[in-house]
């Protein structure tokens, strides 16, 4: 007899289940509280900008900025960026905000950052990359399944693109300290860069080396531990 395929139903609150953020719990001298593992992370002065930039999620992240900017004016802030872009508008927003105030911004790239992702990724003061991310840059894009409009409405529109590709391709030459042309060779087409490739073309600062960095740690309690053996041994 051939078995016929179970039928999995799924429904809104299971994929709410799947994208569960959990709550965290803590002890103080005054009991329990519970905050957001979101405020637990940015407590420790680190912000995510996932998914797409739209006027919702940096509206989040500015707010964030300038709050950790309150708390301390002179102490990093770490921003993980794992998006695919989105509106220019929004993502200059960002932008501008990360350069006006005092904290330097460590930005982490995690899978990919991609449009405007890699715009805002590279504009950090320190830029590091998890070693299987990707960064991807390409000229700004109208958005929409077709074209419409009157001759007029379409030259103002193009027009618009192509002040926003200055614009980008500006602030990606500053950070990169490539020129406008080599950009523009870059973002003609989609252009994707493995971290390897990141940190040649200027994009990125660094690869985060996860197992290195272990294997630093483990030498270091190695050496300790026999310089504190060294001291204990007996004079004669």
């Amino acid at each position: 007899m051939v078995r016929q395929p179970t039928e999995i139903k799924t429904n809104r609150n299971e994929i709410k289940i799947m994208n569960y953020i959990p709550g965290i719990i803590k002890e103080t001298s005054n009991g329990y509280f519970s905050l957001s593992l979101m405020d637990e992370l940015m407590s420790n002065r680190e912000i995510y900008c996932l998914g797409e930039i739209n006027q919702e999620s940096a509206g989040a992240l500015i707010l964030q900025l300038k709050y950790l900017e309150r708390q301390d004016s002179e102490k990093e802030i770490t921003m993980y960026i794992s998006s695919p872009g989105g509106e220019v508008a929004s993502g200059l927003a960002i932008y501008d905000i990360m350069h006006s105030i005092k904290c330097p911004i460590r930005t982490v790239c995690m899978g990919t950052a991609a449009s405007f992702g890699a715009v805002l990724f590279a504009a950090g003061q320190r830029r590091e990359m998890l070693p299987h991310s990707r960064l991807m840059i390409h000229d700004p894009l109208i958005a929409g399944n077709g074209i419409t409009g009157s001759a007029t409405s379409l030259a103002e529109r193009v027009g618009d693109l192509m002040k926003n590709r200055k614009i980008l391709g500006t602030l990606l030459a500053q950070n990169t300290g490539k020129t406008i042309d080599q950009i523009y060779s870059k973002t003609a087409k989609d252009t994707w860069f493995t971290a390897e490739e990141a940190v040649d073309f200027g994009l990125a600062d660094s690869i985060i080396q996860l197992e290195q960095g272990k294997e630093k740690d483990l030498l270091t309690e190695q050496e300790n531990l026999s310089q504190e053996t060294e001291l204990e041994l007996p004079f004669e």
